[in-house]
């Protein structure tokens, strides 16, 4: 991403719609009350990821629980690491110095979360925690 956000601005050609490179990074965010919570909220995330990238159509988001029970390869693990390892994960204050995090080193003008939960109470109630906490 940071080679992808410094060769945007290196190639950037001013013109009457914007004067100035203007950088939005997404970014795949779980937020809940604990970190143990978002966890369980995110952990059917990989298998998602893994229904999109073999192929096969992106599946309906599961519920936590059925994905304890289906197998998982190493080969699983590598199709998806790079998605599950920059996911962010956790308790509104874990996530929000993270966001700062990403957003001051990529020197981001604006962030586009999303959140993917398969009940989509959790997926509101994350948007709420986050933006509570979002410092701005």
């Amino acid at each position: 991403m940071l080679d992808a956000v410094a060769a945007y601005r290196a190639a950037f050609q001013p013109s009457a719609a914007l004067a100035h490179p203007y950088v939005i990074v997404s970014a795949d965010v779980v937020v809940a009350a604990t970190d143990e919570a978002a966890r369980r909220l995110a952990t059917p995330y990989p298998t998602w990821v893994r229904s999109i990238r073999t192929g096969a159509g992106a599946i309906p988001f599961p519920h936590p629980d059925e994905v304890a029970t289906q197998p998982w390869t190493a080969a699983d693990q590598e199709l998806v690491a790079d998605r599950v390892d920059t996911q962010f994960v956790g308790a509104p204050e874990k996530v929000t110095d993270q966001l700062r995090t990403l957003r001051d080193v990529t020197g981001a003008d604006e962030l586009l979360i999303t959140t993917i939960t398969h009940d989509p109470a959790d997926r509101l109630t994350s948007y709420e925690l986050l933006a509570k906490h979002w410092p701005g």
